[in-house]
């Protein structure tokens, strides 16, 4: 089975043919940095007309990377929520009328889904291949509008365990390059800059530090460099510069990290998986798995190519509900927010089926 994935939550377009099994045959996706990066954000307006103009072109160039094009697709998935609303709704009126046109099953699929389910993702040049994890898993899914904890039995089975207060961590570092002058998208640069730093260079007090939580909390966090760059200026020197961006993420990170390890003690699971476009992030990714080494905790993330807004884990995630006899008929609308689904069972509408 072909699947034809379509993603436009946000600020990127993209498509993308994957088999039920994972392999992905064909993966596109335009970006629109460029034109928000003098923004130092999204501006949601702009990026509704992005997708617009980019959409019917980016499908064209997946579909010709796969021999059989359009003949060859079996089912159409595509993203209809969390993200922003304009943006989503170009995604979806396409995919609805390709489904409809070619008589094809349609899919809904929710974008945090995919992120969670990015790990079963097989693409080419991987040796050797990797074997996603069995369920049930936690998942950490940390992005730059999302930071969470889930438990995941199952595609149509992902229980929220608990997420961040305020600021996703990417969305922390998103500010905080704009307060240190490093531009647009923040969380790469400061990545860059921090393997070259000392993380004890500078104190940041740890958020949402007590164990009786699995609750994130990053403004504070924010709060305090914003002070320190009020009273002592951005650094010029590289070095410190350096330093300091290590010192941030070195925070962030171990927060992330901690709550991790604290949700697969809880729940009495020895896999983790790390999604969203942060867990590319090297620092996160090397602490992780020495956490996970030294408490017996087997982890997961994809490679980076799959951790940030792509349309192969939509896809991905379609192929779970197809395979388990699920589709969506055309009257389902986009949602901009993710449904509450903490510590419960839900429909895929995100109706409530069982509290737990």
């Amino acid at each position: 089975m072909r699947v034809l994935g379509i993603e436009s939550s946000c600020d990127e377009t993209a498509a993308a043919l994957v088999t039920d099994s994972g392999e992905v045959l064909a993966d596109v996706v335009a970006s629109q940095v460029a034109m928000h990066g003098p923004y130092g954000g999204i501006v949601p307006e702009l990026a509704s007309r992005a997708h617009m103009q980019a959409i019917i072109p980016v499908i064209r160039e997946a579909l010709g990377q796969s021999p059989g094009g359009l003949r060859g697709v079996d089912a159409i998935a595509v993203t209809q929520g969390p993200g922003l609303v304009g943006s989503l709704l170009v995604g979806v009126q396409v995919a609805k009328a390709l489904a409809w046109s070619l008589g094809k099953p349609l899919v809904g699929v929710n974008h945090l889904d995919g992120h969670l389910l990015a790990v079963y993702l097989r693409r080419q040049g991987e040796d050797p291949p990797r074997e996603g994890p069995a369920m049930p898993f936690v998942g950490l899914l940390v992005s730059g509008g999302h930071t969470a904890l889930y438990r995941v039995e199952g595609c149509g089975d992902i229980a929220l365990l608990a997420q961040t207060r305020d600021d996703a961590a990417g969305e922390a570092f998103d500010k905080a390059a704009k307060l240190l002058g490093l531009g647009y998208p923040g969380g790469p640069v400061i990545d860059r800059l921090a393997a070259r730093g000392n993380a004890r260079a500078f104190s940041f007090p740890l958020p949402m530090a007590s164990r009786k939580t699995l609750e994130f909390s990053f403004s504070g966090l924010k709060t305090a460099l914003a002070r320190h760059v009020q009273q002592q200026g951005v650094p010029t020197d590289e070095q410190e510069l350096a330093d300091l961006c290590a010192s941030f993420q070195g925070v962030i990170v171990e927060s992330l990290v901690r709550k991790a390890i604290l949700a697969c003690q809880r729940e009495e699971l020895g896999r983790l998986v790390i999604s969203g476009g942060v867990a590319a992030n090297r620092g996160l990714r090397a602490r992780a798995k020495e956490a996970c080494d030294a408490n017996g905790v087997e982890l997961f993330v994809p490679p980076p190519v799959s951790c940030t807004d792509n349309a192969a884990m939509i896809a991905m995630a379609a192929a779970h509900r197809l395979s388990a006899g699920e589709r969506d008929d055309f009257s389902f609308a986009v949602y901009s927010r993710d449904p509450d689904r903490r510590r419960g069972k839900f429909r895929r509408d995100g109706t409530l089926v069982e509290r737990t």
